[in-house]
């Protein structure tokens, strides 16, 4: 099923997000998170790729077992990260022969080493592109883009984030879904915004649960989403105490995911970190 059909066919559609393994163990793992995720059954799952397309293959291996063993709709991750036209169309090829029907289109992040994204000689610069090409497939895949709720990192101003959004809607993209925030207000003013500018797809907002709070500060270093002052000082101060931070980490996320739902979102993606307890529980809260 293509993401159109997902959510014309869903009230609410919560979908989650996976990375590949890179041990076995890793693997092993992730297939006994899943196996509990898809009691909650998801409308789809997402699958991401390594910097620099480090894990291109897998994406499609993890694909083809959420589809096959899962039963689940899988969308496969897609950058422009050093591939040229040609690879980027044999890569699509290759998706839509192992029965992907859905694409997230992604920029991608500038490889290791390069503070800066450069398109390689016959590559792709932007997502927008990135969203024609798919597009252009015979495949007839249904495709995902990223939204910013705080702008992404590198953006010079939302304004002109907000611009590059509408380029790829206007190129394709069948639904937006967010980077990861901690304060709903922020992705009610994206929202608005994108309303503002003429995006009718769906804008769907991204969830993580705070499990670990120094690995959520690398994370949104990065990404550039702030942290509400009153959860850091909640999680600074059970810094050593591993289940005091996950009980207070999921009980914001459920507060946010209620708040969201009560707001119309068309529904919640969540990025599992590929574990189950944290989304089990907020998804349990809110199927009560």
């Amino acid at each position: 099923m293509r993401l159109p059909e997902i959510f014309a066919s869903n009230p609410f559609v919560v979908s989650i997000e996976i990375f590949p393994p890179k041990t076995d163990s890793g693997e092993e793992a992730l297939r006994r998170h899943l196996q509990t995720l898809v009691t909650h059954q998801p409308a789809f799952i997402s699958c991401t790729y390594g910097a620099g397309g480090s894990t291109q293959a897998k994406t499609v291996s993890w694909c083809r077992e959420i589809l096959n063993d899962l039963q689940r709709p899988a969308v496969a991750h897609f950058t422009c990260v050093n591939s040229t036209r040609e690879q980027l169309n044999q890569w699509l090829d290759e998706a839509q022969a192992a029965g992907i029907r859905n694409i997230m289109a992604l920029r991608g992040d500038p490889p290791q080493g390069q503070e800066t994204f450069e398109a390689v000689d016959g590559g792709l610069s932007y997502a927008n592109e990135l969203v024609e090409l798919v597009r252009s497939h015979p495949g007839d895949f249904g495709i995902g883009v990223a939204g910013y709720p705080e702008k992404h990192i590198q953006a010079p101003s939302p304004e002109v984030d907000l611009e590059n959004l509408k380029r790829k809607v206007n190129a394709g993209a069948d639904a937006v879904f967010t980077q990861l925030f901690f304060d709903n207000e922020c992705f009610y003013r994206f929202r608005d915004s994108c309303d503002q500018l003429g995006i009718t797809c769906p804008v769907v907002p991204g969830i993580m649960p705070v499990t670990d709070f120094a690995r959520i500060k690398r994370i949104t270093s990065m990404c550039g989403s702030s942290f509400p002052d009153d959860l850091s000082s909640r999680l600074e101060a059970v810094q050593e105490d591993a289940d005091a931070q996950f009980e207070i980490g999921v009980e914001h996320a459920i507060k946010q995911c209620e708040a969201l739902r009560e707001s119309g979102v068309p529904g919640i993606h969540f990025y599992a970190l590929n574990k189950s307890q944290a989304c089990q529980k907020i998804l349990e809260s809110l199927q009560s």
